[in-house]
C-alpha cells in the first residue's frame, strides 16, 4: 500500500492537508450528513465517551468532513513555523457555525465573570457589539486602548489587574488599521495575558500571527478561506493543543456553535484555491487602490499598500502583501457615496467580503450600524466611507465600473 507524502508547500497543504483516506475510496471527503454514529459494543461506546478510544460520537462533537477543514486550516496557520523546541509547530483548530461563534467560544473559554478584555478601536461591528452589549451581561467587560501606543496599552494593563485577554484584529475592519502583533504580544506576555488575533482579512497566506507567539487565531471562514460566498463559518485555532482538546472543546460543544458537514465540505473545496485566489485578489487590489488614490473625486483611500496609510510600515513587516481589502471616501461625502453605489454596474453591492466577485458596501449603514456614530467617527468609520473587497474580475473591468460610477 502506498504511503502518503507529507505536504511541504503551502499550495500542497491547501489541496491535500488534513485529508484522510475514505473507506469507500471517494476521491474527495464526502459530506457526512449524519447526526450520530454507531458503536460495535457497549464497551466501545463507554470508552469513546471517556476519551479512551478515538471515534465519532455525535454531530455536534465532531464529523469527518468538519475535521478535514479543521486540520487543513491548522496546517496552513502553522506552515513553516516551529515551536520552542525547534520542532514543526502543532496547532489544534475547532470549526464553528460562524465567525461570531468562534469569537464566543474563544472569549468565554479564556475569560470568566469579573475579568476583562483589552482591545482596540475599529473592530468588526459584530465583535464590537458582543464586547459592548452581550459580554457585560455575563460579567465580562472590554477596555479599549490605542494599540499604536504601547505605553498607553501598558498603562491600561497596569491600571486594571482583572484584564486577562488581549484581543487584536489586524488588518481591522473597515479602516484597514494595522497594529504590531509582535510588539503587542511581547507586552501582553510580560503581564501574563492571553492573546487572540482575528486574521480574517489577511488569511494565513498573507500573515501568520502564531509566528509571534500569540495563543489563539480566529477567522470568519465565510470570507477568503471559503472564497465563494457559499457558506457561513468560523474557526478558532489554538497553540495549546491540550487546552484546545479539553477545556476549549468542552466550551465549544456546550455553547453549541458547531459547523455542519455541508458547509465544511464547501470550505474544504474553497481552500484548495486559496493561494491562487489571494494572489489575484491582491494584485487587483493594489491596482484599484492606485486608481482611486489618483482620482479627483476621491478624498481618501485606506489601503495598506499605499505609503500614505499610517500603518504602511507595520504591514510591510508582518504581512506578505497588503491584501485585498480597501476603503475610501468620496469628496461629496455620504450623498456622493450613495450615488456611487447606486451607479455600479459590475461590482456587487453586498456586505461580507472575500468572494470571487468584487463586493462594495457602506459600513455606517450596514456592518457598523450598531456602533454609536460618535464612536464610529472616532475610529475613522465616517458616514461616507465605502468598503471594497476587490475580486478576481479583469482589472480593467473593475476600474471602468468604478470610474463610470464616480462620474
Amino acid at each position: 500500500m502506498n504511503t502518503k507524502l507529507t505536504p511541504s508547500g503551502f499550495d500542497t497543504i491547501c489541496l491535500h492537508g488534513g485529508h484522510q483516506a475514505e473507506s469507500n475510496r471517494s476521491h474527495l471527503t464526502p459530506v457526512y450528513a449524519s447526526s450520530t454514529y454507531v458503536y460495535d459494543s457497549a464497551e466501545q461506546a463507554a470508552a469513546m465517551f471517556m476519551g479512551q478510544e478515538q471515534g465519532y460520537i455525535y454531530g455536534r462533537w465532531g464529523n469527518p468532513t468538519i475535521n478535514e477543514a479543521e486540520e487543513k486550516i491548522a496546517l496552513l496557520e502553522a506552515f513553516g513555523l516551529t515551536d520552542e523546541s525547534g520542532n514543526p509547530l502543532k496547532l489544534k483548530a475547532i470549526l464553528h457555525a460562524s465567525g461570531m461563534a468562534a469569537i464566543s467560544t474563544g472569549v468565554l473559554g479564556c475569560v470568566k465573570a469579573g475579568e476583562k478584555i483589552l482591545t482596540h478601536h475599529s473592530l468588526y461591528g459584530g465583535a464590537h457589539e458582543i464586547f459592548e452589549k452581550t459580554m457585560p451581561g455575563l460579567g465580562i467587560t472590554a477596555t479599549i486602548s490605542d494599540f499604536h501606543r504601547l505605553e498607553a496599552v501598558e498603562k491600561a494593563i497596569n491600571a486594571d489587574k482583572s484584564i486577562r485577554l488581549m484581543y487584536i484584529e489586524t488588518p481591522a475592519n473597515p479602516t484597514l488599521q494595522c497594529v504590531d502583533i509582535e510588539a503587542l504580544t511581547t507586552l501582553a506576555k510580560k503581564y501574563g495575558l492571553t492573546v487572540m488575533v482575528d486574521n480574517t482579512f489577511a488569511t494565513p497566506y498573507l500573515q501568520q500571527p502564531f509566528r509571534w507567539q500569540v495563543d489563539f487565531v480566529l477567522h470568519s471562514t465565510t470570507k477568503f478561506l471559503n472564497g465563494h460566498g457559499t457558506a457561513i463559518g468560523g474557526i478558532l485555532i489554538g497553540r495549546d493543543v491540550q487546552l484546545m482538546s479539553t477545556a476549549m472543546t468542552k466550551t465549544h460543544r456546550l455553547l453549541g456553535g458547531n459547523s455542519n458537514a455541508f458547509d465544511a465540505f464547501l470550505l474544504v473545496n474553497g481552500l484548495k484555491t486559496l493561494s491562487l485566489r489571494m494572489d489575484k485578489h491582491c494584485s487587483n487590489a493594489e491596482k484599484t487602490a492606485a486608481f482611486l488614490a489618483g482620482h479627483n473625486a476621491v478624498a481618501n483611500v485606506n489601503y495598506l499598500g499605499l505609503m500614505s496609510h499610517p500603518d504602511y510600515q507595520i504591514a510591510q513587516r508582518q504581512m506578505k502583501h497588503p491584501g485585498a481589502m480597501l476603503s475610501f471616501e468620496l469628496k461629496g461625502g455620504i450623498d456622493a457615496g450613495r450615488k456611487f453605489i447606486n451607479s455600479l454596474k459590475l461590482c456587487t453591492h453586498a456586505v461580507s467580503l472575500g468572494t470571487c466577485d468584487t463586493l462594495i458596501s457602506h459600513p455606517a449603514s450596514t456592518t457598523h450600524m450598531g456602533v454609536p456614530r460618535e464612536q464610529r467617527l472616532q475610529y475613522g468609520i465616517t458616514d461616507g466611507l465605502i468598503r471594497m473587497s476587490v475580486g478576481l474580475e479583469n482589472i480593467e473591468d473593475i476600474l471602468n465600473d468604478l470610474g463610470q460610477a464616480m462620474e
